[in-house]
């Protein structure tokens, strides 16, 4: 309506990282809550210490009567404007305009930087529409829907779905710390039809303490997960504890969600875990994506429907972004041949299901064969002691690389002998895998993630490689 583009920043990134949003974003006003006031104005700090030329965005506090009140009263001595005050100077009879032109930018966002430094997406009113009601469509998600934000909304723009609630009149509960229990409490007070999740919070749910869980749940509850590959042993849990998951798939720069793994009525009569298997395929292109396909990057032809043959997922339409800001390397880059380049490797299966099995950049090649990590994790995953997983490539003397699983056990799991539990994983693994999938050393402890809870696996391949070379046997 005021006709700005609107740019969430992920509120886990420390002062630095968002001064670089707020500098290269060339931001005009900035609203912050106010238990990250402090977090804000040192960004902005580093901003006019780096750039002379920096103009300070006009700055605007959000206060909220659930938190402690000194940390408003600091940013209103400092002469910022609060949130009430400042609407109460807005003209009630203003007109507002629709843009011009669809294609007109409504958002800026930031990637991850999962794999790499954060790049700047620009997303249009067009893609914004269209996604907006796809979601609420592929979800069958009907007028009046009670949607918990578990999902950050910096994330996408909430994949969307702050637009989505809008159009179907939904009502949003918000959470500010999201835990299984908050989760499962929202569900019993507020009458939760929906949430989306990524697959490291659907194992905190199914993972929680039988205290802190409300089961049975008193209605089902529709869960959208994405933002990593869902091991199939947390889909079976979660279908077991009364959830009914749908698993999508996108990126950053599709608005979310660009896959679905359509549920088939022939599953039903299915065993559970079969059921999981299948479950934890991205699927079919989402109704709004005129284009998705697996090609072989080289060629640009699609692959074969044998489930074996691995190619490069790519995009194109109108929810795909406009490209990156002030990145003409990186969107030549990435939109080469006419389509938007993921970066992400599957194969499809006869049925025309897609299956990712790796990042490119997380492919592990050991002794000339190529290991998917995501096969190696989702092993791991259904090992009864291990709550998370991240498998990358560690340097070996022998074999180039090698498989190496960083995990973390489940509460209760007794770790006073790591050794023991290693050892117990590797011969775990050996029983359902081929010998050069196995990981070859196993770290234990918390696992470094985004605020989305995507595993940083950039920094735990940089871990394993200062750990230097598994040594070449002497035997």
């Amino acid at each position: 309506m005021a006709g700005a583009v609107v740019n969430t920043i992920n509120i886990r990134l420390n002062p630095a990282a968002i001064a670089f949003l707020l500098d290269h974003s060339a931001a005009a006003v900035l609203m912050v809550d106010q238990e990250f006031f402090s977090l804000a104005e040192e960004a902005l700090k580093i901003c006019s210490e780096k750039n002379r030329s920096f103009k300070p965005p006009i700055l605007i506090v959000i206060g909220d009567e659930n938190c402690d009140p000194k940390a408003l009263k600091y940013a209103l001595d400092k002469g910022v404007i609060e949130y009430e005050k400042f609407l109460e100077t807005g003209d009630p009879e203003f007109a507002w305009k629709p843009p011009e032109d669809e294609w007109q930018s409504i958002a800026l966002g930031y990637t991850s930087g999962t794999t790499a430094s954060p790049k700047g997406v620009v997303l249009h009113h067009r893609g914004a529409y269209i996604m907006s009601l796809s979601g609420a469509l592929i979800w069958g998600m009907n007028e009046g829907a009670i949607y918990l934000w578990t999902l950050p909304m910096f994330h996408c723009n909430g994949w969307c779905y702050t637009w989505t609630l809008a159009a179907l009149c939904g009502t949003n509960i918000c959470l500010r710390q999201v835990s299984a229990k908050a989760v499962y409490e929202a569900i019993a007070k507020y009458k939760v039809t929906h949430f989306c999740a990524a697959p490291v919070v659907l194992n905190s749910i199914v993972n929680a303490p039988p205290e802190e869980a409300i089961l049975p749940l008193p209605h089902i509850v529709h869960v959208n997960t994405a933002g990593a590959a869902p091991p199939p042993s947390v889909l079976a849990a979660m279908s077991q504890r009364g959830f009914r998951v749908t698993h999508t798939y996108g990126l950053s720069e599709t608005y979310g969600p660009s896959t679905v793994c359509v549920w088939k009525p022939e599953w039903e009569s299915l065993p559970p875990e079969t059921q999981a298997r299948l479950n934890s395929r991205q699927g079919f292109r989402y109704i709004g994506l005129e284009g998705l396909d697996v090609v072989d990057p080289k060629t640009m032809q699609p692959v074969p429907a044998n489930g074996t043959t691995i190619g490069e997922i790519v995009m194109r339409g109108n929810v795909v972004m406009k490209g990156y800001l002030k990145n003409p390397k990186a969107n030549q880059e990435t939109f080469a041949n006419g389509w938007f380049h993921s970066g992400d490797l599957a194969v499809k299966h006869p049925d025309g299901y897609i299956e990712i099995k790796d990042r490119s950049k997380d492919i592990i090649i050991s002794g000339a064969e190529n290991i998917s990590s995501v096969e190696v994790e989702n092993t791991l995953y259904s090992h009864p002691a291990i709550m998370e997983a991240s498998v990358v490539a560690r340097p070996d003397e022998k074999w180039g690389e090698s498989p190496c699983a960083f995990v973390t056990l489940k509460p209760g799991v007794d770790s006073s002998n790591e050794q023991r539990l290693a050892e117990d994983i590797i011969k775990f693994c050996r029983e359902k895998m081929p010998a050069y999938w196995v990981p070859k050393s196993v770290f234990f402890g918390p696992l470094p993630k985004t605020a989305t809870g995507k595993i940083q696996k950039h920094l735990l391949r940089t871990k394993a490689k200062e750990m230097g070379p598994v040594k070449m046997s002497k035997l």
